[in-house]
């Protein structure tokens, strides 16, 4: 003999789920190859530089370049 076990459960109260709300991804833009070189160019052409001094300093790339805050030159 089989017993079926049911139970009744009490609706519950309180806050009631929300509807889930689809969030979509936006989309990317492609990014031409001109586009991409001109702004990888901004960074290529400065270095770091740290003069005798204790100024750290970014410039042109150079052999030799001037410290900005005592004037003595930095050789490469």
């Amino acid at each position: 003999m089989q017993l079926a076990l049911t139970a009744h459960l009490p609706f519950r109260l309180g806050r009631q789920a929300a509807p889930a709300a689809r969030i979509e991804a936006p989309v990317a833009e492609p990014v031409s190859p001109t586009r991409l070189a001109r702004r990888a160019a901004d960074t290529q052409d400065t270095a770091l530089y740290s003069c005798g001094c204790g100024f750290a300093f970014t410039a042109a790339v150079s052999t030799t370049v001037g410290c900005p805050h005592c004037g003595t030159s930095q050789a490469w």
